[in-house]
């Protein structure tokens, strides 16, 4: 397959899992402000094999840069999303050209910083909860909003979550490696 349809097919795969972490929000508001933990066990191999199609500057920027351009399109791009994003992606490129790009030390540490990617899409509940609120009004069931009031204001566990977020992005990176290493050769 000719890298940039494995880079296409990537970006639809990220889109995919942040669209899967967003829905998370329809079990419980605590979901959606958490589950960035956990998403790097899949965004892992995206990156990882999105940095195989990319052996130079740019797989962080076209999966992150993909997603943004979308979300400005659709709407969903605020402030705090655009540069939480941008300041992810350009540490994600940073340690990449610091690494060299085609190590895989490069690849691993890294995903560190875009491992992180979703938080900054989430990132408005903090950086602007007036705003989050009321848009739970208008977009989500009856009483939403009052659910989300604890966990916004349960700043010690989102410190927690942040913290877990680096070794799941570690570990997730390892698995990838594993699983893809006939991929990684070529």
């Amino acid at each position: 397959m000719k890298p940039v349809f494995k880079v296409i097919l990537m970006a639809i795969a990220y889109l995919a899992t942040f669209i899967l972490g967003a829905t998370s929000g329809i079990i419980h508001p605590a979901c959606y402000a958490y589950v960035g933990a956990i998403l790097p066990l899949v965004t892992a191999f995206i990156y990882l094999y999105t940095c195989t199609a990319i052996r130079g500057f740019g797989a962080a920027l076209a999966l992150n840069g993909f997603i943004c351009v979308l979300f400005l399109i659709a709407g969903e791009a605020d402030l705090p999303y655009i540069i939480g994003t941008v300041v992810l992606t350009a540490l994600a490129e940073l340690i990449r050209f610091i690494c060299k790009y085609d190590t895989l030390k490069g690849v691993r540490w890294s995903f560190v910083p875009f491992a992180f990617s979703f938080f900054a899409y989430i990132s408005h509940w903090w950086f602007d909860t007036e705003g989050a609120l009321a848009a739970a009004v208008e977009e989500m069931r009856p009483g939403y909003d009052q659910l989300m009031i604890p966990v916004i204001n349960n700043i010690p566990v989102l410190i927690i979550v942040l913290v877990l977020t680096i070794p799941v992005a570690i570990v997730a990176i390892r698995l990838a490696e594993r699983a893809l290493k006939p991929d990684m050769k070529k």
